[in-house]
């Protein structure tokens, strides 16, 4: 070996770092495309509430929560859930992109006949007024 070979600095690989306000415990790493996930605040029954909806706790195995920890436990065997401050843990829980969807368009027709059931009342005093009323939704 050479004598300049000897002595040349190893090259460092920079580690991907994650600036500190950059960090988010609430992200999910490895979903399921066919699934819409959301974190349910472990208080009361609202966990059984999300159940009786159609919503399953993710296993921990499934996915990674939060941004890389040096010496974070693994909650193997466990669901995933995450701290979420004043001592609330919240749980990842997962239901079919396909039911989430039907629960949208539920709540959207229901938005829909109140807009309808405002707009006649108000297109009803309008006229008593003899105005100009014109509705838009943008």
């Amino acid at each position: 070996m050479t004598k300049e070979l000897a002595q040349a600095p190893a090259k460092r690989v920079r580690v991907q770092r994650t600036p500190v306000n950059g960090r988010n415990v609430l992200t999910v790493a490895g979903k399921d495309p066919d699934k819409v996930y959301r974190f349910v605040n472990d208080i009361g029954d609202r966990v059984e509430s999300f159940r009786q909806a159609g919503y399953e706790p993710v296993p921990a195995a499934d996915v990674r929560i939060g941004d890389k920890r040096v010496g974070a436990a693994s909650s193997e065997g466990s669901i995933a859930q995450a701290s979420v401050g004043g001592g609330t843990k919240a749980v990842l829980m997962a239901i079919p992109k396909e039911w989430y969807d039907e629960d949208q368009e539920a709540k959207q027709a229901h938005v829909n006949e109140l807009e309808q059931s405002m707009k006649q009342q108000a297109l009803a005093q309008n006229e008593l007024r003899q105005g100009k009323l014109n509705l838009t939704r943008d």
